[in-house]
């Protein structure tokens, strides 16, 4: 049996790192009744790696499992091959079902940081949405009207621009409706941008004859360049797997004026330290120093308090001493291949670019050093008779020479 929290748990679980809550008074009923809940999450596992911005229903998965409640993580290998179009522009990529089920095993591996994964329970959605007839399909869709699917802001700015709707991405929806039905689930988390898909759930869970589940949403956080939302395709994420040094450097390059969001969803530190941080801006502290508990929490949190430490002094040295990190990878490069090969085609062998375009943009915007001076000519061969020091921004460094 889950323990019955206390007001104040309930009143922590629901708002520190939430946007809203349907319905409140529901869900503050269920969390006192002692039941255990089934608390569901959804993901389509698209991507291989996770970041920060990930982490945050994380989190909060983590305050329900704390309480005794059930987590229901269900990996959408149904759902990941059409691809929810919510927040895309345009129609997304269709992908293989051996492909999503090959990242949700390395999900699993990075949401051990805060949950206990033997405790949950790991779903597949092709396992009931696959052996639907068309007349099931069509039963579920008769749920909704074309109106309510077109109300959708992301097809609203599709239609201004011209751009195609693809028929399959209005089943998204009633597909993961559909998953709360089969799990029973009485609680589903996402994020504040998933609200129809989440209020789909309930929608369908009347329909066949089940109590509709509450939904709880949660912010999504900004990335490393303060403005928008984090991620790896505009490049402003923070990775969970991401060295400890990497990690630290990343969180002290994030704009002032979003430190106390990220100490309120990407840490978990109490709420008190959260009215001392705001305090202490408000009062004139340095941000530079809130910033550096910040990324030792962080650090700490995903490695370990050792990591962090030494983390903070290589940021020191590198930053403020102006010395380079300790422990620099050695790359050997084929001779015959590279050798007086352009330097965005070096960036790409070395591994400091994953294309050349993002290679002539780091050099255009002047974020390349080799052996200490900056390089301006993207079309600069680059000799490598010699071992040669490549720097890239302010964190990325390799040694690399030809044989």
């Amino acid at each position: 049996m889950p323990q019955k929290p206390d007001s104040q748990q309930i009143n922590r679980l629901i708002k520190r790192g939430t946007v809203e809550v349907q319905v409140k008074a529901d869900l503050e009923k269920k969390l006192l009744s002692g039941k255990k809940l089934n608390i569901k999450f959804g993901i389509d596992p698209t991507g291989s790696d996770l970041h920060l911005g990930h982490m945050v229903v994380v989190r909060k998965l983590r305050e329900f499992q704390e309480l005794g409640h059930n987590i229901q993580l269900l990996f959408g290998n149904f759902t990941g091959q059409i691809g929810d179009p919510t927040g895309k522009s345009e129609t997304r990529t269709l992908r293989t079902q051996a492909e999503l089920e090959k990242n949700a095993k390395h999900y699993l591996s990075q949401v051990k940081t805060f949950l206990d994964v033997d405790k949950i329970q790991v779903s597949w959605n092709a396992d009931w949405l696959s052996p639907l007839t068309f007349a099931d399909v069509i039963k579920l869709a008769s749920n909704f009207t074309v109106a309510q699917m077109l109300e959708r802001d992301m097809f609203q700015e599709r239609m201004k621009a011209k751009a195609p709707i693809s028929m399959h991405e209005f089943f998204y929806p009633l597909m993961q409706g559909y998953d709360s039905v089969a799990l029973k689930s009485d609680v589903e988390l996402g994020a504040t941008e998933q609200t129809f898909n989440l209020l789909a759930g309930r929608v369908l869970q009347k329909a066949y004859g089940q109590t509709p589940q509450d939904i709880m949403t949660v912010p999504i956080l900004v990335g490393t360049d303060g403005k928008m939302k984090m991620g790896k395709t505009t490049g402003n994420y923070i990775g969970v797997n991401e060295s400890a040094n990497e990690m630290f450097g990343k969180v002290m390059s994030i704009p002032d004026d979003v430190i106390v969001s990220y100490f309120e969803l990407a840490t978990s530190v109490n709420d008190k330290k959260i009215v001392e941080v705001v305090n202490a801006l408000a009062h004139g502290e340095n941000p530079r120093n809130l910033k550096m508990e910040l990324a030792r929490q962080i650090v700490t949190e995903y490695h370990d308090a050792k990591s962090a430490q030494e983390a903070e002094q290589e940021f020191i040295n590198i930053f403020s001493k102006k010395e380079l990190p300790q422990d620099i990878e050695k790359m050997t490069l084929d001779f015959s291949t590279c050798n007086n090969k352009p330097v965005t085609d070096i960036l790409v062998y070395a591994e400091l670019a994953s294309s050349k375009g993002e290679a002539r943009r780091l050099v255009e915007g002047g974020g390349v050093k080799i052996d200490g001076e900056k390089i301006s000519d993207i079309n600069q061969p680059v000799d490598l008779t010699k071992e040669k020091l490549i720097q890239v921004g302010k964190r990325k460094f390799k040694k690399i020479i030809g044989k």
